[in-house]
């Protein structure tokens, strides 16, 4: 193999980070310390922070670049669904660029490295796993709904104007006085931008303590379930 840069890829998206706590620098520091253990010499790396779920991504073009034009050696990443998380992308990115380009991949966790035909093999297994592991966590979460729909049980985070309660939706009027004062500012003919810097200025409470937002109005005003469930009340 031609001597080539070491690079090091790291990805996080920002729901991924705030769920996982998985950062890019966390990431980074554990593949400069492999690269040190292994002797690989200088590592550059290129960071992405958008789903893997598909190829087109700024670092992952470059890095595709950057192989396709001879200048890389060794590819290191700190775990497989970092560089994607579709098997056949994966096996796609190995075959036809790394392979065809002289390109050895590494994965820190998984412990692989494809200049062997055992590291390939693993390679290969893995992302099947890892995919079928998605994929029956997804069918799980399919059962967990359709079963709570069975049983007449509220799905999701209850609505401005409602708590959840023994597993049912039950209404709180303080919330709810809010919401008959978003549609009072509307019957004045206010928009809902107006509506919503109108509510921030006086620090109306939001379900969740944030910022108004047009869209937070408009769902109160054009929501259906949620407007009939709001006639109910004796606040209206």
């Amino acid at each position: 193999m031609s001597e080539g840069k070491v690079i090091g890829y790291v990805r996080v998206s920002t729901e991924e980070q705030a769920r996982n706590g998985m950062s890019l620098r966390s990431q980074e520091s554990t593949i400069r310390t492999y690269v040190k253990l292994k002797r690989l010499g200088q590592v550059e790396i290129i960071p992405d922070s958008e789903s893997g779920k598909t190829l087109k991504r700024e670092g992952v073009r470059r890095l595709i670049s950057l192989c396709e034009e001879g200048e890389v050696s060794h590819l290191i990443v700190y775990k497989l669904d970092r560089l994607t998380r579709r098997t056949r992308h994966l096996l796609e990115l190995v075959e036809d660029v790394f392979v065809a380009n002289n390109v050895c991949f590494h994965s820190v966790t998984e412990n692989i490295d494809t200049t062997g035909p055992l590291g390939k093999f693993f390679l290969t297994l893995m992302g099947a796993l890892a995919q079928m592991e998605r994929e029956l966590i997804v069918e799980r979460i399919k059962d967990a709904l359709e079963e709570k729909k069975r049983r007449g049980e509220p799905l999701g985070s209850p609505a401005l104007g409602f708590r959840a309660e023994d597993k049912a939706r039950i209404e709180d009027p303080e919330e709810l006085s809010v919401a008959k004062y978003v549609k009072t500012l509307r019957r004045k003919r206010l928009s809902m931008g107006e509506i919503a810097k109108r509510l921030n200025e006086e620090e109306m409470p939001t379900k969740r303590g944030k910022r108004w937002h047009s869209s937070t109005v408009y769902y109160i005003l054009k929501s259906r379930n949620y407007r009939s469930n709001v006639q109910k009340t004796s606040l209206f």
